[in-house]
């Protein structure tokens, strides 16, 4: 049986930072790092974007606004989260549909990933790099974009409001420092 493929298109098709990441970044991990295997090299694993979205309590719509929105960033559908305990301060019952979420792997993640470094961010106003230090201890990094509508996906027109989401790099690395030398590498533009 033939090895199915991840994403629609051309058989011979392969992301371009994915092919950026096999021809130079993981020969450049391999050499800095001093790895004796192929399979110590730090590579993407997962990319996580959400949207919270507290005002969804009391607005219905905002939430099928967000999950439209996510899924049209993303290229994937998006699932919507519930609260998992009650807190009466914010009027929130237990099991309350309040974020949206999508997890990419595969081509999807690369494809996102180079539309997040190459479109999107440099739409980001007075941007100057991103956090270094954003990092959680085991090479992970967590970014957070405060309007949507930087994507060029997003039609400005029919956003119901303005918010935030965040995105969740997942990554192989053992360390900070070999994610951040990845993510680098790759091309997140760090701030220095």
């Amino acid at each position: 049986m033939a090895k199915t493929q991840q994403a629609a298109g051309p058989a011979n098709y392969r992301p371009r930072l994915l092919e950026k990441y096999k021809t130079k970044v993981f020969q450049e991990l391999k050499d800095e790092f001093n790895y004796k295997s192929v399979m110590q090299v730090p590579r993407l694993e997962k990319i996580v974007v959400s949207m919270g979205l507290g005002e969804a309590l009391s607005n219905k719509k905002l939430l099928e606004s967000a999950v439209k929105e996510l899924g049209q960033i993303t290229g994937q559908k998006a699932v919507k989260t519930k609260s998992r305990k009650a807190i009466s301060n914010f009027k929130l019952r237990e099991g309350a549909e309040i974020g949206a979420m999508v997890t990419l792997r595969g081509y999807r993640m690369w494809e996102f990933l180079d539309r997040l470094i190459s479109l999107a961010l440099p739409r980001v106003k007075d941007f100057r790099g991103l956090n270094p230090n954003a990092f959680d201890g085991r090479g992970n990094y967590s970014l957070g974009v405060t309007e949507q509508i930087i994507f060029p996906e997003i039609d400005i027109d029919k956003v119901e409001k303005v918010g935030g989401l965040n995105v969740a790099i997942v990554t192989t690395a053992k360390n900070d420092t070999e994610g951040r030398s990845l993510l680098r590498r790759l091309g997140l533009p760090f701030r220095k």
